[in-house]
């Protein structure tokens, strides 16, 4: 376990990873209008385009559920999620397929904006 931990370190440090988000910070500006403040906004960003649902007026919860989304759609890149289908309403849901090392606050951050920075250059937005 300690092994991955260092692996996702050595990852985050061999990326200028601060400098690539604020460049998509700025290309998200570009396509929806405004700059996203944080990684939270980013996450609700990759949650709505995973929903499929358009633009439309989401109640909290479900803005914690759309960032959620996201967090498991990211992290299915790396084995810790997987997609198990839809519920009635078109919303997705994931299941925890792994467990990630313990990482710290600062860790988990760096390691979330890595694989944003990977979906958006997936989906050829970055």
């Amino acid at each position: 376990m300690i092994e991955y931990k260092d692996k996702i370190r050595q990852k985050i440090d061999s990326l200028d990873l601060e400098r690539k988000w604020e460049l998509l910070l700025d290309k998200l500006a570009t396509l929806v209008g405004k700059r996203p403040e944080n990684l939270d906004t980013v996450l609700f960003l990759i949650g709505v385009q995973e929903l499929g649902q358009g633009v439309k007026v989401f109640t909290k919860e479900q803005k914690q559920d759309l960032m959620h989304i996201a967090i498991c759609r990211i992290l299915s890149k790396i084995g810790m999620y997987e997609l198990v289908g839809q519920d009635q309403d078109g919303w997705p849901h994931w299941q925890a397929t792994g467990n990630l090392p313990a990482l710290s606050l600062g860790e988990q951050e760096d390691l979330l904006k890595m694989h944003a920075l990977e979906y958006f250059e997936d989906e050829d937005i970055f």
